[in-house]
């Protein structure tokens, strides 16, 4: 399976605490109709951690059935114990999703040795292309470029998606794997650099709601092969890109697709709403884009 391109973290909505299943089939095909190239239900953007199984398994079912077929589906099925990881991981490969995208494992802190033989695991247990998650600002652990190489080895670990913030680790991650190895931006504002020493795509925060601008960055780069046509929307959208961590992901964005009128803004605890001074500053930002209206 080719993993390149646009992907986009979906957010879960909610409605009084319960899953918004219509809002988020509004935005399956928001997504649909601007030619994303992949989706990512059940990601921290989804507020995974705080979904019981039964709705980790609604969320992904509701996206496969969505897009039968037309796109990729990578299901986020990380967690801190490899046993749950691998009973999500299996709920998902069932359900019908493409691949798998799995987080290192937090709080734990495993060693590099630790972090091979929980992805050595799952990849033997569930026979699923699976999708390795470096994020140590949330996970804290850093996912080492040797022990990702050493994972690249392993036939259905076919990819990782990079938020370490690090171009020098991207950079050993592709020079270790001889660009052999899918390597997937993690940040949206690191994208386009990223592309330029090895990334063929984004999972991106900002495609929930700029689908077709992510796309005009990747193509620009990648398929036009215009560097000051991508530095410029790059450069466009970096404010946008910035204002959707204004506060921890996804609380911005949840944000601005409520403003959107595309969903209800409501989190789960511990996430709540944007502090007021914040909120203005993200509408102004969205005005700005003509995203929304004054």
């Amino acid at each position: 399976m080719e993993l390149k391109g646009v992907y986009t973290a979906l957010v879960t909505p909610f409605k009084d605490y319960n899953m918004d299943e219509e809002s988020f089939l509004r935005l399956l095909d928001m997504q649909l109709k601007a030619g994303i190239d992949g989706l990512v239900p059940c990601g921290s953007t989804g507020e995974a951690a705080t979904l019981d199984y039964d709705e980790h398994e609604r969320v992904i079912e509701l996206t496969v059935k969505y897009v039968k077929g037309k796109i990729p589906v990578m299901a986020g099925t990380g967690s801190n114990s490899t046993k749950e990881a691998i009973e999500l991981t299996e709920s998902a490969k069932k359900i019908g999703a493409d691949m798998c995208l799995l987080t290192t494992p937090y709080y734990n802190k495993p060693t590099q040795e630790g972090l091979y033989r929980h992805y050595k695991k799952i990849a033997e247990e569930v026979d699923i292309p699976l999708v390795l998650y470096n994020i140590p600002g949330r996970t804290g652990i850093n996912m080492s470029p040797e022990t990702i190489y050493r994972l690249s080895q392993i036939p259905n670990i076919i990819g990782i998606k990079e938020a370490s913030g690090s171009l020098t680790q991207v950079s050993d991650i592709y020079r270790l794997t001889k660009g052999k190895f899918v390597i997937m931006s993690g940040d949206d504002n690191l994208f386009l650099p990223m592309m330029s020493v090895g990334c063929t795509g984004v999972i991106s925060v900002a495609s929930n709601i700029v689908p077709e601008r992510m796309i005009d960055l990747y193509k620009a780069f990648l398929v036009e092969k215009d560097i000051q046509k991508a530095m410029d929307i790059h450069t466009g959208l970096m404010p946008l890109m910035q204002a959707m961590f204004i506060e921890t992901n996804p609380i911005p964005v949840k944000e601005a697709l409520a403003l959107m009128g595309i969903m209800k803004n409501e989190l789960r605890l511990p996430l709540c709403p944007l502090a007021e001074k914040n909120r203005l500053t993200l509408r102004e930002i969205l005005m700005g884009y003509g995203l929304i209206k004054d």
